[in-house]
C-alpha cells in the first residue's frame, strides 16, 4: 500500500498536473512499484488535496496509458506500461507532420547507431541467432517490396534488441509502426534500381558480420554506411521514375503545330 502525505504534492500546479506529477515522482524515486496498491479513492483524493471526480478521471487516463490497473471493487494496481500505447500515440502524434518518416529515419539512425556498439558487446548467442534468422528472410523476400520490408525492419529490430538497453528499446517500439512502414515504402521505391538486391544481401550480411566479430566501430561504420548508399540508390530510383515518367506522357502527348503550346 503506497502512503501519501501532504508534502507530496506540489504547489503551483494544476490539480490534475499535480496526480500525474504525484505518480511520475514516485515512480521515479522508487516508492511506487508495478503490483502496489493505491490507497482508497476517498483516502488518496484527501492526501493529494483534490476532488474524488478529478482523482478519479486522471486515474482513467494512466489507467489508458497503461500505467494503472483499476479493478473494480478491488481498488487500483500499479502495472507495468505497455509500450503498445507509447507506439500508437507516437504514430498519432508523428503522422500529422510533413515528411514524417524522412524525420523518423534520422531518429532511427540515431537508436540503431547506439544499439549496434552495445550489441557487439552485449550480444547472446540467442540474440545472434535472432538476428541471423533475420538476415536469411531479408534474402528470400529480396523481389517482395511487403515482405522484404518486413524482413528488413526484424532484422533492425533484431539489432535493437540485442543491444538490451531497456530505454533504446523502447525508443524504438514507440515509433516502430513509422518503422515498418518506411522499411516498406523504401523497398517499393528502390526495387527497380539495377543492382539493388545484391546490395541489401551483401549491406545486411556485413552489418551482420560485424557485429559477430564484437567490433563497435566497424559494425557502426558498416550501419551508417548501408544507411548512406540506401539513401542514394533511393535517390537515384525516384530521379528515374521521374524521367520515367515524364518520356512516357511525352510519347502520349499528340504531336501539336508548330508554335501552339
Amino acid at each position: 500500500m503506497v502512503v501519501v502525505t501532504r508534502e507530496d504534492s506540489q504547489d503551483g500546479l494544476k490539480a490534475s498536473d499535480k496526480v500525474f506529477a504525484f505518480f511520475r515522482d514516485k515512480l521515479l524515486n522508487g516508492e511506487l512499484k508495478p503490483g502496489d496498491r493505491l490507497l482508497a479513492e476517498r483516502e488518496l483524493a484527501a492526501a493529494l488535496d483534490v476532488s474524488r471526480p478529478l482523482l478519479r478521471e486522471s486515474l482513467r487516463s494512466l489507467a489508458m496509458l497503461g500505467f494503472l490497473d483499476i479493478q473494480h471493487g478491488r481498488g487500483t494496481v500499479v502495472r507495468h506500461a505497455d509500450v503498445a500505447v507509447l507506439r500508437d500515440f507516437f504514430t498519432f502524434s508523428l503522422a500529422q507532420q510533413p515528411d514524417i518518416l524522412e524525420d523518423v529515419m534520422q531518429g532511427r539512425i540515431a537508436i540503431e547507431c547506439q544499439a549496434i556498439r552495445l550489441a557487439c558487446e552485449r550480444a547472446s548467442d540467442r540474440d545472434l541467432a535472432r538476428v541471423q534468422a533475420t538476415l536469411d528472410a531479408i534474402m528470400a523476400t529480396l523481389n517482395d517490396p511487403a515482405k522484404g520490408g518486413e524482413a528488413d525492419f526484424q532484422f533492425h529490430l533484431a539489432i535493437v534488441g540485442a543491444a538490451h538497453s531497456g530505454v533504446l528499446s523502447t525508443m524504438y517500439a514507440a515509433i516502430s509502426a513509422l518503422l515498418l512502414r518506411s522499411h516498406v515504402q523504401r523497398r517499393a521505391v528502390t526495387i527497380p534500381v539495377e543492382g539493388i538486391r545484391d546490395y541489401l544481401a551483401d549491406a545486411h550480411r556485413e552489418v551482420f558480420l560485424s557485429i559477430l566479430r564484437r567490433d563497435p566501430d566497424d559494425a557502426e561504420r558498416k550501419l551508417r554506411e548501408h544507411f548512406t548508399i540506401g539513401d542514394e540508390l533511393r535517390r537515384r530510383s525516384i530521379i528515374a521514375a521521374y524521367q520515367d515518367a515524364a518520356t512516357a506522357n511525352g510519347a502520349a502527348r499528340p504531336n501539336n503545330q508548330e508554335g501552339t503550346p
